[in-house]
């Protein structure tokens, strides 16, 4: 055992090289665990980990290490942390820090950089990452001296989780790795943090918002992924059912509140339900609990809810007003603002506008009945609902973008939070194998779904060796439609079904994961189904099954671009799985 095990935060100024005031500082900041790729740069820090406690999981892709730091951050609520060397490997890094920018979720990249001496010189592997990535992180930093490291590191993770979350990055010259500096990880912590000034409700607006919420008569509960940010899940609860509010989820927002809740009316937006989007169009008051409103979740601005009054609750001011205006703001932190707010509100009988709301569902809530029709053909939303019975919901599952990604949030009713793993904001094709793996890493006892279509599959399956070589228990379903799916769906609704450049030709991914030493197996029938996850699941190792689906299945509801949140396409009526035209 090194000093460094035994020690780890040095409680005496240490001289150490810069690379060892890095892992130093990452120890003591909680680190156990980060996501790299070794190259010149960054090679005096790989050469200091070995004296660290800290895991290194050796990506096949930088984009992976980004990915896999906020699968880590999202199931766990930890900072995750990614590393990569200067140029191609800085820039490698970008769409994974855009990715975590905009879902707000906290990691911090580490860079190496070429020697500050030839900083400028257009050297090799040298690029202004700090400038590249400015727009896509909450901060950055560019380190050319060994003693300023510690400081940056710190400031880094405390700027990654104060506030609205989200990324930062630290550049660090290969000079500053190698020279040496006293570290003093007390000295190095950065001062409090405190809050913008306008980071308040005050009691004029608490009062507003109390006088909306007792005269409403039809009244909606918005839920966002603020509220595990905040870990507010509770308050949020104990608001509706004191109130009985319906309350209506954001795609980021699913397990905040339980599935199961009585109160949890379902997903809301382009592809929520019809009785959602109805019951928002409908109402009279809106209550935004840590949601941005989104377009995919508003539809056209000018007909978003144009009878209802809006309380906004959230905690970066920069999004109030920005795309719907709202009568009240109450901005903070969404736990502190609730526990201001429920002590002013008594409880009130929302039993009709509750009741409105079930009777406008109809036959279209087939979604909760627990056996699917079997046509013969496998459907992806047959994979979706018997993945969450047999997993009794209980799995974290790490979707890509697609299709397949509106199916698991219509299908697989999420009653526990940080279990939905998916990129929102960006739409990140390629996100959930690498995001499953950072969600394995963080949370090493729980089950474990990646659900990918085979092309977001195709663009980071080079992390299967990750998964191989860490031997991480991680379950793959691949909806295999032989489409990029929701291109296609477009093309089908609104291109007159000119199907160009969609139709993709895979390899056999089972054999693609043997050649990876992970078992596998194809199913095409519904009737093979159970068996082939309950396989999965018994195996000791990584399992990958590859969901032969049918090829042109449609999301529905959809909402089209530039249309009012209640003007949906629905299914027509020969699909026997979900709503048909007259259940809406």
């Amino acid at each position: 055992m090194t000093k460094f095990d035994s020690n780890p935060h040095l409680s005496a100024p240490t001289p150490l090289t810069g690379a060892e005031i890095l892992w130093a500082t990452l120890v003591g900041e909680g680190v156990h665990e980060v996501f790299g790729y070794p190259g010149g740069a960054i090679l005096p820090a790989y050469d200091a980990l070995r004296k660290f406690p800290i895991r290194h999981i050796l990506v096949r892709h930088e984009q992976g290490a980004a990915h896999m730091a906020d699968g880590y951050a999202r199931a766990s609520g930890r900072v995750g942390v990614a590393v990569a060397t200067s140029g191609p490997g800085a820039t490698n890094l970008v769409t994974g820090i855009a990715t975590a920018m905009m879902d707000s979720i906290p990691i911090v990249c580490i860079t190496g950089q070429v020697s500050g001496k030839v900083l400028g010189t257009d050297a090799f592997q040298e690029i202004d990452i700090t400038g590249i990535t400015m727009p896509v992180t909450k901060h950055n930093f560019l380190v050319s001296r060994a003693e300023d490291i510690a400081p940056a590191i710190r400031a880094a993770f405390q700027i990654a989780q104060s506030g609205r979350p989200g990324p930062v990055l630290v550049d660090i010259t290969k000079d500053a790795q190698q020279s040496t500096a006293l570290f003093d990880f007390a000295v190095a912590k950065p001062k409090p943090y405190s809050p913008h000034p306008m980071l308040h409700c005050t009691p004029g607006n608490l009062q507003e918002a109390v006088k909306l919420i007792r005269n409403a008569r039809r009244p909606v509960l918005l839920a966002g992924h603020g509220i595990m940010k905040a870990n507010s899940g509770e308050q949020v609860i104990t608001l509706a059912e004191r109130m009985q509010i319906p309350v209506c989820m954001t795609l980021l927002g699913l397990g905040a509140v339980p599935a199961s809740h009585p109160l949890n009316m379902g997903m809301m937006g382009m592809h929520g339900e019809a009785w959602v989007n109805q019951a928002i169009q409908e109402a009279d008051l809106l209550i935004a609990c840590g949601m941005r409103f989104d377009d995919r979740v508003i539809g056209t601005p000018a007909t978003y809810a144009p009878n209802a009054k809006k309380i906004h609750i959230e905690i970066d001011p920069a999004e109030i007003n920005k795309n719907i205006k709202v009568d009240v703001a109450l901005v903070g932190d969404l736990r502190e603002v609730l526990e201001q707010l429920l002590p002013l509100l008594p409880g009130r009988d929302g039993a009709a506008w509750l009741k409105t709301i079930e009777e406008s569902k109809g036959t279209a809530a087939v979604r909760d009945i627990r056996n699917l029709p079997d046509s013969g053909h496998l459907y992806a939303a047959h994979v979706m609902h018997d993945l969450w019975r047999i997993t009794e919901g209980r799995a974290i599952v790490a979707t890509d973008v697609g299709q397949h990604q509106m199916w698991e949030a219509q299908y697989y009713h999420h009653d526990l939070p940080r279990t939905l793993i998916t990129s929102g904001g960006l739409g990140t094709m390629g996100f959930a194998l690498p995001a499953g793996i950072g969600a394995k890493v963080a949370c090493p006892g729980s089950e474990v779904w990646v659900i990918a279509g085979d092309g977001g599959f195709q663009m980071t399956a080079s992390e299967l060796a990750t998964i191989a070589q860490e031997k991480l228990k991680i379950n793959i379903a691949i909806i295999n439609n032989g489409y990029l799916g929701m291109v296609r769906q477009w093309q089908e609704f609104f291109y007159e079904r000119n199907y160009e450049s969609t139709p993709l030709v895979s390899p056999d991914f089972v054999k693609l994961a043997d050649a990876h030493g992970i078992a596998g197996a194809a199913v095409r029938t519904r009737s093979e189904l159970e068996s082939a996850v309950a396989a999965a699941r018994a195996h000791q190792g990584p399992y990958l099954l590859n969901f032969l689906v049918e090829q042109e299945d449609s999301v529905y509801p959809m909402i089209p671009a530039g249309s009012a949140l209640h003007e949906m396409i629905r299914r027509p009526g020969q699909n026997p799985l979900v709503e048909t035209p007259e259940d809406n």
